[in-house]
């Protein structure tokens, strides 16, 4: 067995809600082994993007623990969470968040803009990425210019501009149509098979089966964990 890359225990996140709180996720507690394909299921509301985005490091837990990589981020600072982030994951986002005055190489870029490596170096690294997933003849296309699944499909190549062990995709087919989703699903489950770990939200079945494993959560509490 695998070391385990996510080791989450009993968190939670509450946010304020007049003289009380309102709970987003529940004493949530789950292991993802190194290499694993793991999609979390639920209805609209149901915690799923609040537990992707603690396991992100953008969103602070109220109260448990998370590891990644075998280290407590819960007590790090922000400028370390920033620096975990930047080193050993790759956000998918279902709004793409790509900079619309770039282009595509430049979008893919980003990651890796205040790192040492020379300027050349990275930009040729970029578009190897692009011409991996497709998009060696749209690399001076700005992101209006692209289609939906053109513009997830550069949205990856920067997630992988770092080289992170682990990506995490949230809703990553949601804003495309069913055969760009397919496409789209069929290149994280590619990366899958190289020894990426991925985590993905989806409420598709269909996008789900790609996954080894499905995390079913409501209400903010994970109620089950299967094949």
């Amino acid at each position: 067995m695998s070391e385990p890359i996510i080791e989450a225990r009993q968190l939670s996140k509450a946010y304020p809600k007049g003289s009380s709180q309102a709970f987003a996720l529940r004493s949530a507690s789950l292991t993802v082994q190194q290499g694993e394909f793991v999609a979390i299921m639920g209805p609209s509301g149901s915690g799923k993007s609040t537990l992707l985005y603690i396991l992100g490091c953008l969103v602070r837990p109220t109260g448990g623990i998370y590891s990644l990589e075998g280290r407590d981020v819960t007590r790090l600072g922000e400028h370390e969470l920033a620096l975990m982030r930047g080193r050993h994951i790759g956000f998918v986002f279902q709004s793409f968040h790509l900079l619309p005055g770039l282009s595509a190489l430049r979008n893919v870029e980003l990651p890796a803009l205040y790192s040492r490596e020379p300027r050349q170096q990275r930009r040729e690294r970029a578009r190897r990425l692009l011409d991996r997933l497709g998009l060696g003849d749209r690399l001076d296309h700005r992101p209006t210019e692209l289609s939906g699944g053109e513009a997830q499909r550069v949205a990856i190549a920067r997630a992988l501009m770092n080289d992170p062990a682990l990506i995490l995709a949230d809703e990553p087919t949601g804003n495309l149509d069913s055969r760009s989703g397919q496409a789209i699903a069929d290149q994280l489950a590619e990366l899958n098979r190289e020894g990426r770990t991925v985590v993905m939200v989806t409420h598709d079945a269909e996008i789900a089966r790609r996954a080894s494993r499905i995390l079913a959560i409501k209400d903010g509490i994970l109620e089950e964990d299967s094949p």
